[in-house]
């Protein structure tokens, strides 16, 4: 195989973010390379398609305000309909403690600039989503401009965008190897199609971000976590324009796509089977009588078990993502750790790390929160619940 000035390991929304990104500001001769058949065969294909800029830390609420805007320009620029639909999330609290920590997730919020995320008590909790059982809720907060995308068509608008500008996409590639100079810099790519010399090389494989990065000698602490979803036959018994709907108490939440109700609920990984995308019959009856107990009207949907799926977050120590080059290999760019977040964060990623790249330096956001670092600094972000 060829050379390349980059080569981006892994073809999800990430990876092709960047290649895309770099492709804009000029650089040629980038390839993405990807052990997969097609687009959409790793996470990005699996994931559920939420977009919030209500997170609980700065450097997280900056990132959602700056892949806003892009996604409010991404027909215009990219070519391709986002699918980006305003639905609104809406955290319930069950408990003062919980209600505390939302109120202070606005706060810092607000003073980010996400100045349309508001608390709403019962009776307007009961207005924006009138299907819910508020036994046992004391208030929430909302957002509307928070909502829905489209992976795939993210994914597929990006990768269109980046051939235009002469991008290669080379699918059935499984990087093997890097082969480095004495001063660690990677100076070619091993691949199952053969070697390719390269300039840089962008670690962008998601889940298994840790044991690419070991192949050039570089520690990425992400783990991967399994995370599974319910989903109904399709039925109209919630309508389509229904904000995500999340209990912060244990994370159960909800969501109309494609005409069908989702079901979703945090349970950790499997230990031993970091891998495993398998989804649990036992977990879907737990979910589905959650969801029956909180959604009355859910009582009368019908689970589709043969559709229900799993995908695998990218999970940072601290729940946030890593940006930048890796401290013992300075041509080896992270893009890691989004921690669930990694589709809807997907279009500023991309953007800050083709500024890190070309630049030197992302210029614009300020993502010093993000570097690489910051572990082995004891500096992580802190994380809250509403991470």
């Amino acid at each position: 195989m060829s050379g390349a000035s980059v080569a981006v390991v892994g073809g999800g929304v990430i990876g092709a973010s960047v290649a895309y990104h770099l492709g804009v500001r000029g650089v040629r001769d980038v390839v993405v390379l990807d052990r997969g058949a097609t687009s959409g065969e790793g996470s990005t294909g699996r994931a559920t398609g939420g977009f919030r800029a209500q997170f609980g830390s700065p450097i997280n609420v900056r990132l959602s305000l700056l892949a806003r805007e892009k996604l409010l320009r991404f027909t215009q620029e990219v070519g391709a309909d986002p699918g980006y639909l305003p639905a609104g999330y809406l955290w319930l609290a069950g408990t003062e403690a919980e209600l505390a920590e939302l109120r202070a997730g606005q706060a810092l919020q607000q003073a980010e600039g996400l100045d349309e995320a508001a608390e709403v008590d019962c009776e307007e909790i009961a207005r924006l989503n009138p299907a819910l059982r508020l036994d046992g809720v004391i208030g929430g907060t909302f957002c509307p401009t928070d909502g829905f995308i489209q992976p795939r068509r993210i994914l597929d608008g990006y990768l269109a965008g980046a051939r235009r500008c002469g991008v290669r996409i080379e699918w059935h590639t499984e990087v093997t190897g890097f082969s480095r100079r004495d001063d660690g810099r990677i100076v070619a790519v091993e691949t199952s199609r053969g070697a390719i010399e390269v300039d840089g090389v962008v670690n962008a494989a998601g889940a298994w971000a840790a044991p690419l990065a070991r192949m050039a000698g570089v520690d990425v602490p992400v783990t991967p976590l399994r995370r599974q979803v319910a989903i109904t036959i399709p039925c109209d018994l919630l309508p389509p324009t229904m904000p995500m709907t999340i209990f912060a108490g244990d994370g159960f939440h909800l969501r109309v796509r494609d005409g069908r109700v989702m079901l979703l609920q945090p349970t950790p990984g499997v230990p031993g089977q970091p891998f495993d995308i398998r989804v649990e019959p036992e977990w879907i009856d737990a979910v589905t009588e959650t969801a029956r107990r909180r959604v009355p009207v859910l009582q009368r949907a019908t689970i589709d078990r043969p559709a229900c799926w799993a995908g695998l977050y990218e999970v940072s120590p601290d729940k946030h993502a890593i940006l930048g080059a890796a401290p013992a290999c300075a041509n080896l760019f992270l893009i890691n750790g989004s921690s669930g977040h990694g589709v809807m964060h997907a279009p500023a990623l991309g953007q800050l790390l083709a500024e890190i790249i070309c630049d030197g330096s992302a210029s614009s956001l300020d993502v010093t929160a993000l570097r690489p670092s910051r572990f082995d600094e004891g500096a992580p972000n802190p994380v809250s619940g509403l991470l």
